[in-house]
């Protein structure tokens, strides 16, 4: 359906001092804090993690060497969906708007739409991270503490109980994250690099990552995180995550949080010949997950 005239009464009268309600700023691209952006030319995407080798055992004088396989363990896919958006204009509205050209200021709403479609999407990824419905390659849930491996038994990247951040609770996952090992149970040097918090954290963020002694302690020791620097990319907030007391961990683990771009925002407009009306449509087609656990560290908070 179009919007006509009787939509837009007061635009079509005189003496009108402003429009207001279309010109927010928008919070853009809080995604590329987060995630790993490549392009794809197919359908959907999909990641095979590979086990690796063991441990070499030794080898006895005379003896056969000793083989080992590595072996597919789990796939990641990446199925892309279409994002779209329309609004139509009656061509009397366009004709009788007085202020402004109608046109301009609804493409500007529609971009913001998009945008916060693509914010709420991505951060999604976060939201779900400890809901079993929405497992990944390995069967499991973003965040777990019983993520299977090949021959390492269960690992995870989450507290054994959930905590609240503060200082122990981050050191704790600095040493959870020191812990991880691949599907044969060789030991990775993953990293943590970057904290992610929703708005209602980002007060103890900045505190416990910038303040030079502990936080809210009458001691006189070093911040131990700040002075190791353990989070080097320190802290970014994402407005789009619905948990106001969890918190994230990025690491360095490649083919962690991955969005894949099959087709980048498109715009287009065209007029209908019977009816003069002008349509506007903006399109995109993309998708947001994970493939392997590893880069990711998560507490659903207390």
């Amino acid at each position: 359906m179009a919007i006509n005239r009787a939509q837009l009464v007061k635009e079509l009268e005189p003496g009108l001092n402003a429009l207001f309600g279309l010109e927010y700023a928008r919070y853009e691209n809080e995604h590329e804090e987060i995630f790993d952006t490549e392009t794809s030319e197919r359908a959907f995407e999909e990641e095979v993690m590979l086990s690796g080798f063991g441990e070499a055992p030794v080898k006895g004088e005379g003896a056969a060497v000793s083989y080992d396989y590595a072996q597919e363990t789990f796939t990641a896919r990446y199925s892309h969906e279409t994002v779209a958006l329309a609004f139509s204009l009656t061509e009397e509205a366009i004709e009788d708007n007085l202020y402004d050209t109608l046109s301009s200021r609804y493409t500007r709403a529609l971009a913001r739409s998009m945008s916060q479609t693509k914010q709420i999407k991505a951060a999604n990824v976060l939201n779900n991270g400890f809901n079993s419905s929405f497992p990944g390659g390995d069967g499991k849930e973003l965040f777990a503490t019983d993520h299977p491996s090949l021959t390492a038994g269960d690992q995870s990247n989450e507290p054994s109980t959930a905590a609240d951040l503060n200082e122990t609770s981050l050191e704790n996952a600095m040493i959870d994250i020191a812990a991880f090992k691949d599907e044969r149970g060789l030991k990775v040097n993953v990293q943590a690099r970057k904290l992610i918090v929703p708005p209602q954290l980002q007060f103890v963020a900045d505190r416990l990552l910038n303040t030079p002694n502990r936080v809210a302690t009458s001691d006189n020791d070093i911040n131990a995180l700040r002075n190791m620097g353990m989070l080097p990319e320190g802290y970014t907030v994402n407005h789009f995550l619905t948990d106001t007391d969890a918190f994230f961990i990025k690491t360095d683990s490649p083919n962690g949080l991955k969005h894949f771009v099959r087709s980048g925002i498109k715009t287009g407009m065209e007029g209908d010949f019977e009816t003069g009306n002008v349509r506007y449509k903006a399109r995109e087609r993309y998708s947001f997950g994970f493939s392997d656990w590893r880069g990711m560290y998560g507490s659903p908070g207390a």
